[in-house]
């Protein structure tokens, strides 16, 4: 006669987070701590098993012989009135006539319960496989959340690294580069190109040195950004040479009104500790519509005759393109 084992209540919880133990009439008489906790009931030892879980997949009735006799004790089910709280499990004989052992998982649906019930190592069996799944799972989101985050700092670097390419280093203007590029993002065939060049800045570098110059720079990038209109792009080309590009200019006396203004702004004393800077500005304008079909490299010759034309004239003053105007800055 094979020998009879009996597990104290505290024992078979440890060993089955999720069991169900069941009298011959189907009442619950153990439940494991983790399936307790689930099913959320506050009462489920004495409960009828048949008024807490639904069965599923034709099992005729919830009795204690139903459960054994289905498919050899595989059993599917869910908690009453919450079908999305499943679980699939084993039914075995507790002994002769006294009811079944259920023992319950999540089946594949494992991963998604951790999430949703924020489950531990603790709700599962030490032996149990799924402590491993959870190793791997939690390992794989800690390095998916790595990933993404390198990621995520990879593509702001990029972001800022092509920005600092298109960029002043000094008065934050477009440099050459983005000059070039928004010259090419120019969608109306219509604009006018500005070539700006300080003047008497070198007395500021040799009066009071390159911090002070500095500083003038920082203050001509100000007034120039505070005069330009939205879509306008400013770029410093040269140490104190500027370009402005107004796209959608076909006249020439709004583009010659706001330059004058930028000239009289920047014609005001600049402040530099106790100190007073003292440049001015002269420019030179260029439209497309001058000269149909010029790329930037010729728009920017055109400009600059211009400009040395203003310089020639005595300073302070911006001159629009015109024919007879010197290519060579002569």
């Amino acid at each position: 006669m094979a020998a009879r084992f009996e597990l104290e209540a505290e024992a078979l919880a440890r060993l089955m987070p999720m069991h169900l133990m069941l009298d011959a009439a189907g009442v619950v008489r153990s439940v494991g701590g983790t399936l307790r906790r689930l099913i959320a009931r506050d009462q489920v030892v004495g409960a009828a098993f048949a008024e807490l879980f639904d069965l599923r997949h034709g099992v005729a009735g919830a009795t204690v012989s139903a459960l054994l006799a289905a498919a050899g004790g595989k059993v599917q089910l869910t908690v009453q009135g919450r079908p999305d709280l499943a679980f699939r499990g084993l039914a075995v004989p507790a002994g002769p006539g006294q009811g079944a052992l259920l023992n319950l998982s999540f089946g594949i649906g494992v991963v998604d319960a951790v999430q949703r019930f924020a489950l531990t190592e603790a709700d599962f069996a030490a032996t149990d496989l799924t402590v491993e799944l959870l190793y791997l799972y939690e390992a794989k989101t800690a390095v998916l959340e790595e990933l993404r985050a390198l990621n995520a700092r990879l593509q702001g670097d990029k972001v800022v690294a092509e920005e600092q390419a298109l960029t002043d280093a000094l008065t934050g203007l477009r440099n050459r580069r983005g000059l070039d590029l928004a010259v090419e993002a120019v969608t109306e065939p219509d604009f006018a190109l500005v070539h700006l060049d300080l003047d008497r800045f070198k007395a500021v570098n040799d009066g009071f040195g390159h911090a002070a110059g500095d500083h003038v720079l920082l203050e001509v990038a100000r007034i120039l950004g505070e005069e330009s209109r939205r879509g306008d792009t400013v770029a410093r080309i040269g140490g104190d040479e500027f370009v402005l590009l107004m796209p959608g200019m076909e006249r020439a006396e709004p583009a010659l009104g706001r330059i004058a203004r930028i000239i009289a702004r920047l014609s005001e004393p600049i402040s530099y500790g106790d100190a007073v800077c003292r440049i001015g500005a002269s420019a030179g304008l260029i439209l497309t519509v001058q000269v149909p079909g010029a790329d930037l490299g010729q728009l920017l010759a055109l400009a600059d005759a211009a400009l040395y034309a203003a310089k020639r004239g005595g300073r302070g003053q911006a001159l629009l393109w015109a024919a007879d105007m010197a290519l060579d800055g002569g």
